[in-house]
């Protein structure tokens, strides 16, 4: 709570439950949260004139606070993601593809190399100039307590009904809004009103659609959707990904093989890079990966 003349805000928590160790445990997370400092502005700011994606030699390791050691995640990491193509990071768990993702609109600074879009260097943008050029579709979904009205214009607060529902359309989720008991005024959890994973997904989609963002961050954005569903989803993924710089973060293998080119990480290095024909057939992690994919679909249940 900040009041008048208050050198410092004062916080009021209300615990419900809990035993004292938790409630110490959750007040210190809270104190180191609020003690990080945040990213610094650039002195002297630039703008891109371009959307490629380039990572030059980026090294970055997690601060484990409470041991006070950092774990690795990322090594000498050096692609470009060019602009209006399709960039897929696949690699096994732990292999540093979210981390790839998530220092893109600088959430943390690379401790070594640095990261460009338009080579310009991220740390050179301003933070609001940086974080409209970027736009996300993770598998955890994330959805506010409010009307999927708002939940979709969040992406743009300044759109348009019209625009905003041109956005639900392209996401193919207009017409279940519609079936909702007060359509776009519907409010999520009222009433007992809740999405399935591929509907949140495709609200998500809708939201990215009408930020219209050159840089798309996708991840395994199709992850929730059920076979019927699946369809829409791609539908709407190309309704989204055109001419942008796009890098997908894949798990199911078979929704990149398309892809502009493939980067192939593990252990928190660059393995492999090319596209899906050629990495399929050389001997590697993808072709691993894909071998192991593949198999999948000749299983069968024991009827014994």
């Amino acid at each position: 709570i900040m009041g008048p003349g208050m050198a410092s805000p004062v916080y009021k928590l209300t615990f419900l439950g809990g035993n004292t160790r938790d409630i110490d445990e959750g007040v210190n997370r809270i104190d180191r949260i609020l003690e990080k400092k945040p990213v610094p502005e650039p002195v002297h700011p630039q703008v891109p004139a371009a959307y490629d994606v380039e990572f030059r030699h980026v090294s970055f390791s997690y601060e484990n606070t409470e041991q006070g050691t950092r774990t690795e995640a990322l090594r000498d990491v050096s692609f470009i993601a060019p602009q209006g193509k399709i960039t897929a990071l696949v690699g096994p768990s732990g292999s540093g593809k979210s981390t790839v993702a998530n220092l893109i609109p600088r959430f943390w600074d690379v401790e070594q190399g640095k990261i460009c879009i338009g080579g310009a260097d991220i740390r050179q943008i301003p933070t609001a100039k940086l974080m409209d050029m970027v736009s996300f579709v993770f598998q955890d979904t994330f959805l506010f307590y409010d009307t999927l009205y708002e939940n979709i214009a969040v992406g743009s607060p300044d759109a348009t009904k019209e625009k905003v529902i041109a956005a639900a359309k392209a996401a193919q989720c207009h017409d279940f809004i519609e079936r909702l008991p007060q359509g776009y005024e519907t409010r999520i959890g009222d009433k007992g009103v809740f999405l399935s994973g591929g509907e949140a997904q495709r609200i998500c989609v809708a939201r990215a659609i009408l930020k219209n963002a050159p840089i798309l961050v996708l991840d395994e954005a199709t992850a929730f959707a059920d076979p019927e569903n699946e369809h829409k989803m791609q539908m709407a993924l190309q309704s989204l990904i055109k001419d942008k710089t796009v890098i997908v973060i894949a798990h199911r293998l078979s929704s990149i093989i398309s892809a502009h080119q493939i980067v192939v990480m593990k252990e928190g290095s660059i393995v492999q890079c090319g596209r899906h024909e050629q990495l399929s057939v050389t001997e590697g992690v993808y072709k691993n990966m894909w071998d192991a994919y593949t198999s999948a679909y000749h299983w069968t249940l024991n009827k014994n």
